[in-house]
């Protein structure tokens, strides 16, 4: 797990610009949905082409978030990528080119995300249920355009407000929370079910995210306002 916190000039910074540090005191299950990116084999398994070992401790957290906020009406949503394009290809070559850079990389994560490959898999110890729904993407953010079906499938569901949680924090997550701000949806990121390659990058994100894309919440304060009824 992430062993830190934003700093008191982050947080004096907020308040001098809005006067309280979160922005939501309540927020309505009807018009909620709990998106979880890339909980994935190519992240999170031990040994996998793009690994990040921390998402597994976060794995506890998500599953206590997603059976308390169905309790409450909140609808459960998978976004994992896969590649775009013929097996073995794909249509964007310049992050795998570029980007990754090493072929024996790129070939092994190609083989990896392809659809229905191993790595586009949801990690075996995430607790799933038959009424979540599932989106996959192919870009870093589930609103890029073309990327994926997720805006119309929320817009679809009269969803509002999204609370993030996932891996990488300061990629996929950190890359779909932006744009949703940027569509006008309601975003919470919840920092101890976020995981990252380091703690530095992770607590960068939440500082950038928390000043100027949404909020930034523990599990436990997700939970407190989650169906609070509004003053």
């Amino acid at each position: 797990m992430h062993d830190v916190e934003i700093g008191q000039d982050i947080i004096e910074r907020v308040l001098a610009r809005r006067g309280r540090v979160h922005l939501f005191e309540s927020i309505d299950p009807a018009k909620t949905a709990f998106v979880v990116v890339d909980m994935q084999n190519t992240f999170v398994e031990p040994g996998a082409p793009a690994e990040v070992p921390v998402a597994r401790d976060v794995v506890p957290a998500i599953n206590e978030l997603a059976d308390e906020l169905r309790k409450r009406g909140v609808r459960v949503i998978w976004v994992n990528h896969q590649n775009a394009g013929a097996p073995g290809a794909t249509d964007w070559e310049g992050f795998f080119t570029h980007i990754v850079g090493d072929p024996e990389k790129v070939d092994a994560m190609l083989e990896n995300m392809a659809e229905g490959g191993h790595g586009t898999l949801l990690w075996k110890d995430l607790d799933v249920d038959s009424g979540d729904l599932r989106v996959t993407k192919n870009r870093y953010s589930a609103f890029t355009s073309g990327a994926s079906r997720l805006e119309r499938v929320l817009r679809s569901l009269g969803i509002e407000n999204l609370i993030l949680a996932g891996t990488k924090t300061n990629v996929c997550v950190e890359s779909t929370g932006r744009d949703a701000m940027a569509l006008d949806f309601k975003v919470v990121m919840v920092s101890d079910a976020c995981a990252a390659s380091s703690d530095r990058e992770h607590l960068g994100t939440l500082e950038t995210f928390l000043q100027q894309f949404g909020d930034v919440m523990t599990k436990v304060e997700v939970l407190e306002i989650v169906g609070r009824k509004a003053n």
